[in-house]
């Protein structure tokens, strides 16, 4: 039997992804069907995580225009039984890219929900590969007339890159092979992301500035985005792959009990701060 071919091969590189805690119940009400939360310690999060897109082809091919840009994306962490084991996934709330045709292919293969906003992002990096000190930032425009603003996220590797501490909430975060997402029909689908594991660094100097009616105003999630996250790193990415979706058998949706893993402790986050120290190029 043949190989599976991906659908999409590129490099998610430049990652910065911030951090919140958010209520299990809205997640349960908000999961594929056939999907549970995925608790960390008992808690529930979402992650809104910006990174370049670099080398992009669609079996192979790459578009001219499309190879390069940058994306932001907001997801949440579910699991699913699969025979006696645990997937864990996630899914994606918002992605939010500068390329249409982008946008309209992943709404086609996927039903992803995908938006096209104008994008820039400010990498200040002193080498090839992430180090202590480098400083990274991505910005969408939303809105139009006197509505229109620049919303950034931007924060700064605290330390040098490294394999994030097993049974860490970092850990936890990266730590995902699989996306679902729901179907034109009500129904789920599944579709495989394969990639190294990513070396990650605690971030400081962490900006979040967002218009979060214009960004996330249909979404019960925007209200958690409005206070301080709770963790913030930048990871190095990788080459990846990513594989077309896959129907989910239909099953009973589980009760939503709370998956405490009985690691250490949570990662703890720096402190906001409100002088950006990386400007926009």
């Amino acid at each position: 039997m043949p190989a599976e071919r991906p659908f999409l091969t590129a490099s998610w590189t430049e990652m910065l992804m911030i951090n919140f805690a958010v209520s299990g119940d809205v997640i349960a009400r908000l999961a594929p069907r056939g999907t549970e939360p995925d608790f960390f310690d008992g808690e529930a999060y979402i992650t809104v995580v910006g990174f370049m897109f670099r080398d992009s082809r669609l079996f192979g091919i790459r578009f001219p225009g499309h190879s390069r840009f940058e994306e932001v994306n907001l997801r949440f962490y579910v699991r699913r039984r699969v025979g006696d084991s645990m997937r864990k996934g996630v899914v994606f709330v918002r992605e939010i890219a500068p390329r249409p045709l982008v946008a309209a292919t992943a709404r086609w293969i996927y039903n992803e929900s995908y938006v096209t906003r104008p994008m820039r992002n400010g990498l200040h990096l002193a080498g090839v590969s992430l180090a202590a000190g480098d400083g990274i930032s991505y910005e969408w425009r939303t809105g139009r007339g006197a509505k229109r603003c620049w919303n950034r996220m931007a924060g700064r590797a605290a330390a040098a890159a490294q394999l994030p501490e097993p049974g860490s909430l970092t850990d936890y975060i990266v730590e995902h092979y699989w996306a679902y997402v729901r179907t034109r029909d009500g129904g789920t689908a599944e579709y495989r992301v394969a990639h190294r594991p990513w070396r990650v660094a605690p971030a400081d100097a962490i900006t979040w500035n967002c218009d979060l009616a214009a960004t996330y105003g249909d979404t019960p999630l925007a209200e958690y985005l409005a206070v301080p996250p709770v963790l913030a790193f930048v990871a190095d990415g990788s080459p990846v792959q990513v594989f077309r979706g896959q129907p989910c058998e239909a099953e009973a949706a589980p009760a939503v009990v709370p998956y405490d893993r009985q690691h250490g402790k949570r990662s703890p986050c720096p402190p906001l701060q409100t002088v950006d120290p990386f400007p926009p190029r």
